[in-house]
């Protein structure tokens, strides 16, 4: 199966190719250690387990909001999210103008995913709990896998950051997702993921890296 068939595969449309493409391309560009397609492939892998667990009640949004979440990805950039929000308005009325998306929804998905780690429960509706948290998967992966992020993540900001500022706020940042009472905001990925992502997060902020 090619890469565009198995990213076709795990959603609840049918893209053209001219459209799944476009995103490669996109996630190509600049060449991207973490925030690629891989990753998109990988959240897409967590909105399947959660369609066959809590389900989604706009499935094709939310897929798009996936697809499109990090198309455009600057490291240090504030406006990533927003820019991607963008590219997904664009590409859906040339790609799908006649699905009946709604377009509001999947650009508020997207603009969502800026405050990661700022949200508890309760604070976002329980469809994009689900969506944030199958983002955030991550945290809770084996820690060969948690690693391979974290070193991507670094990889990516190398160049725009001083090493020494980029440590310091990183660390910073899993310190805190560490100490929030949940990590998750769906009780799906809480059971699921909470217990290995605090493993991994108490790790990364006590070594060395």
């Amino acid at each position: 199966m090619s890469d565009t068939a198995a990213l076709a595969s795990c959603l609840p449309f049918s893209p053209p190719d001219a459209q799944i493409s476009a995103l490669q391309e996109a996630y190509a560009s600049p060449p991207r250690a973490y925030h690629n397609i891989a990753h998109v492939q990988e959240v897409l892998r967590h909105y399947r387990d959660a369609a066959n667990g809590p389900g989604w009640r706009q499935p094709v949004e939310v897929a798009l909001a996936v697809l499109y979440h990090d198309a455009i990805y600057e490291a240090g950039r504030k406006d990533n999210e927003t820019r991607s929000a963008e590219m997904a308005v664009a590409q859906i009325a040339r790609w799908m103008p006649d699905a009946g998306v709604d377009v509001r929804r999947v650009m508020d998905l997207i603009e969502l995913t800026a405050r990661h780690g700022s949200f508890s429960p309760g604070d976002v509706d329980e469809e994009a709990a689900l969506f944030l948290d199958c983002d955030m998967a991550i945290l809770g992966a084996p820690p060969e896998v948690f690693d391979a992020y974290d070193r991507g993540i670094a990889a990516e900001y190398r160049g725009h950051v001083p090493g020494w500022l980029f440590k310091l706020n990183r660390r910073r940042f899993l310190k805190a997702l560490l100490g929030r009472p949940r990590i998750y905001l769906s009780g799906y990925f809480h059971e699921r993921y909470d217990a290995q992502a605090r493993r991994n997060l108490r790790r990364a902020v006590t070594e060395k890296r």
